[in-house]
Formats: C-alpha cells, structure tokens, sequence
C-alpha cells in the first residue's frame, strides 16, 4: 500500500513534470498584531495559524518596521546605504525558529518584498513614484543597492535552511505610471538581480505580482513582462486586463503551478463558513494537477480563521 505523502512532500512532488497531488493542496496568508512580530511569539503564532487551518506550507509574514531613510530630494536615492544585518537579524531569528519547528512536516517560505516595494517602506510621505518619475537613474541605482542588501539576508535564510521566498513584486500596475518605460529600466532590474539569485539558491519559490492597491493604481494589463521572471509558483489576481482569466490559462502560460482562486476581500473576509465552502467548490471545480487553493493575496488581518479552515477543507476533499 502506497503512503501518502506528508505536506512537506506533496508541496514539492508539485513541481515535477507529471505529479497529480492527492489532493488539492490550499495556503492562505494574513498578518498578526505587532506583538507576534519578532522571537518565540512569531513563531507560535506562525505554528498556531498553520496547524489551525490544516493549510500545505508555512510562510512566514515579513514584520519588520522600516526606517524612514529621510530622502528629501530624489537625486538622493543614489546614494541609499544598507540596513545591514542589524536590521534582518530578528526576522532572521523567526526563520531559524520556524525551519527547525516546522520543517520536517512542510516547506517554509518567507515573504521577501521586492527592491521597490523596500524603497516605498523606507520613505514616508509616499514621494517614490514621484522621485522615481523626476530622477529615474537615481532611482534605479538606489534600487540596485537595496537589492544587494537584501541578498545579503537572503543569503543568511539560505543557510539556516529556509526552502525559499514568497516574492512580492510591484511597480508595473497599468496606472501606476504614464510610461512603461520605467518599470522595465528602473524596477525590473533590481526585480531580476534579486530573483535569479534566489533561484539558484532555493528549492521552492513563489512568484507573487501584486495587486494589493488595484483601487489606486489599477491591476495590469498583462502578465506578459512577468513571463521571464522566476519562481517555482505562480500567485496574482486572475483579473487581468479587463477580465478575469481562469487560473488553468496562467498555469499553461507560466508552464507552472498556481496558488489563487479566491478573492482576499470577499466572502473569505466578511462571509460565513458555508459561504466559503460553497465558493471554494466554485474554484475547485476547474481544478488541475498544479493548483494551489488561495487568494490573490494577503487576507484582511480579521479574517476568520475558520472561514480559511472551511476552504482548506473543500480543496483537501477534492482529489483527481
């Protein structure tokens, strides 16, 4: 009799050619109160959320508070210095934690923000579209700079056994700015010196293109300028260009595996438990080999976590 394989197993059996899971395998994310951010706290609570919602990975949530750097000119960028490992080391701590408490059974990722979305944590008053816009060659090597920084974490994940990243990227939003010209040469480059190391580095990656400000900025037009990015696994908004595209076309389009489905902001954050189960069963019944059950991103911090049991449960009930 053949044993199935532990979550640990199936989340990686997703990546070779020809694996058909046992199941639909499902992770939703959300972040907790600051007072769950750093040591021993983090990770329970990460432990907690994970075996109370019977989910297929662990990712830990990035949440560290970022300096404001106090750019007031955007020639300034140019010159941005590193946060160092002073600043990554407690969230470091949290990694090493969770790898050793959690490991065994499932695969680990942390979320990683892209050099962009960095830059937009380490300035106050919302001026790095602007800057970026005014003086993009400055911009550009800030960017370049901060992603060197954070590989030097990256690096440090890497050796306390952490399996990879789930990768957040911004910036190519269709109203995000007026010429597409400076998201591929100003946040593409930094995007792809960040992300082919981790590649070559990490066994399973996620690929996240964000839309968490869709309401501000728009969602995007195409996932074409993503095709070359890496990553294991695919996550975005099937909302793409007007339309919502069902999850099967982004899979065939990457040539990998998808995590979505649900949206964040509906019956998953304000519905009741069958709700969400008659809503997963929706999803589910256009499942494939390659499917990971999700959101488009990070669930309100309210969420029920019961409401993301009920939809792990329906995809664990759906087999192939």
């Amino acid at each position: 009799m053949s044993v199935a394989p532990n979550k640990r197993e199936l989340m990686l059996g997703l990546l070779q050619p020809g694996f058909v899971p046992p199941y639909v395998p499902a992770a939703f994310f959300l972040h907790f109160p600051p007072e769950f951010h750093r040591g021993r706290a983090a990770v329970d609570k990460h432990l907690e959320f994970f075996r109370s919602t019977g989910m297929d990975l662990v990712k830990i949530q990035f949440e560290m508070p970022w300096p404001d750097l106090g750019i007031s000119d955007a020639r300034q960028w140019a010159d941005v210095q590193p946060l160092g490992m002073d600043f990554y080391r407690p969230m470091l701590e949290v990694v090493e934690g969770l790898v050793r408490e959690a490991g065994s059974e499932a695969v680990v990722v942390l979320t990683l923000y892209s050099p962009y979305m960095i830059a937009a944590h380490l300035v106050r008053d919302g001026r790095l579209d602007s800057d970026l816009q005014e003086a993009p060659e400055a911009v550009a090597r800030g960017l370049l700079r901060i992603a060197d920084d954070v590989l030097e974490f990256v690096r440090a994940c890497k050796e306390v056994g952490l399996d990879g990243f789930y990768h957040s990227t911004q910036g190519g939003e269709e109203n995000r700015f007026a010429d597409r010209r400076l998201f591929e040469q100003v946040i593409r480059p930094a995007d792809l010196r960040v992300m082919r190391e981790i590649e070559g580095l990490f066994r399973f990656n996620i690929l996240h293109v964000c839309d968490y400000h869709r309401a501000k900025v728009g969602g995007y037009e195409s996932m074409e300028p993503f095709l070359e990015y890496p990553g294991h696994v695919l996550s975005c908004s099937p909302h793409i260009g007007g339309r919502e595209l069902p999850l099967v076309s982004l899979h065939e389009q990457f040539r990998r595996p998808v995590l979505g489905g649900l949206d964040r902001l509906g019956v998953l954050a304000s519905g009741t438990e069958e709700q969400v189960r008659a809503e997963a069963r929706r999803v589910l019944e256009g499942a494939f080999p390659g499917l990971i059950l999700g959101a488009d991103c990070t669930v309100p911090a309210d969420t029920p976590w019961s409401n993301l049991a009920a939809a792990i449960d329906e995809a664990h009930r759906r087999t192939f």
